[in-house]
């Protein structure tokens, strides 16, 4: 048993990072009342983003500098994840579009848009397989601490994950004192339950709306890029994504818009995620692989009724979340 958790523990970490990084980046959205279910082509933009600038570095024919390295896929990652956050707020903000159709427009676009400069990038390199490779790029994101190793199990459960897996956790206990300890974080909360009200007292809904949303695909973007450089070792391949983006969304409800509690319900998910693999994979057992990959998705339902029927209001999302804000009519 013990030797069970000591492997299953690590993989359940890694797995519920990406998780992590979407689900925060979308808590601080939707606090602000805008819902983006644009996050699984946010992460996509942002993985494919780092992609493009570590490629490009890595070709470059120069020496590899380790901190280029890593600062240049970084930064690559942030803006393309805030283009989408811009292009979101530009169109459900200032134009007032429906943000379901829009969120559901921007998966399909990120989508899109990843596979394309993907499979460009791989007919550069004309590579034999549909993906490419940056094995350097991913040698310095995936580096963890060097001590690790002498502490036995402990150091593998707690001390084993790259710089990346602990940002993850460091930003979701910010976000959550932000939200819920600071005057920005109130006008925030305020903007996402009653704008009117919010905008009546001075505070610039627009505003908020904007940076809550940009600064949270800016996040989520992050989860797209350690799912590549680190998870997948430095392999780009098309659509190897799954549906990572959805179970992100599905841990903002889970979580009951909580970002600390997102760190630990990560990685609950990512254990349910990887929960098949640890199954016997007979033919008579087949059939049941599928009905354990539903069990994030079950598990969030069961929550989201629980929280229905108590009618906490701590417990609920923003009051406004998904409606478009019309100062006129204020």
């Amino acid at each position: 048993m013990f030797g069970f958790l000591m492997n299953f523990i690590p993989r359940a970490v890694v797995q519920g990072i990406p998780l992590l990084y979407g689900s925060t980046g979308e808590i601080i959205t939707q606090k602000s009342g805008n819902l983006n279910l644009g996050i699984p082509g946010v992460m996509y933009v942002g993985a494919i983003s780092g992609v493009i600038g570590a490629f490009f570095y890595e070709n470059s024919g120069a020496a590899i500098n380790p901190f280029l390295a890593v600062l240049i896929p970084l930064l690559c990652c942030l803006i393309g994840s805030l283009l989408m956050g811009l292009l979101y707020c530009f169109l459900t903000v200032s134009l007032r579009a429906n943000q379901n159709v829009t969120g559901l427009a921007l998966t399909t676009f990120g989508v899109g848009f990843g596979n394309f400069f993907g499979g460009s990038l791989i007919k550069l390199v004309n590579s034999d397989v549909p993906s490419i490779a940056l094995s350097t790029t991913s040698s310095y994101f995936s580096k963890s601490l060097p001590f690790a190793s002498k502490l036995g199990g402990f150091g593998k459960i707690f001390f084993s994950y790259s710089f990346l897996a602990y940002l993850a956790i460091i930003i979701a206990f910010v976000a959550s004192y932000v939200l819920n300890r600071t005057r920005a974080g109130l006008h925030l909360r305020a903007v996402g339950e009653n704008p009117n009200t919010a905008d009546a007292a001075g505070i610039n809904v627009t505003k908020y709306k904007y940076v809550a949303t940009c600064v949270g695909c800016m996040i989520a973007g992050l989860g797209g890029l350690y799912y590549v450089m680190d998870y997948a070792c430095g392999v780009w391949s098309n659509d190897a994504f799954g549906d990572r983006g959805w179970l992100a969304i599905a841990l903002v409800i889970f979580t009951i818009w909580r970002p600390n509690l997102s760190v630990l319900a990560s990685f609950l998910f990512g254990g349910l995620y990887i929960l098949y693999l640890y199954i016997p994979t007979g033919m008579d057992h087949m059939e049941y692989q599928e009905i354990y990959k539903m069990i994030p998705y079950v598990v969030t339902l069961v929550v989201l009724v629980i929280t229905s029927m108590r009618s906490k209001r701590e417990n609920q999302p923003p009051a406004s979340l998904g409606l478009p804000y019309f100062r006129e009519e204020r």
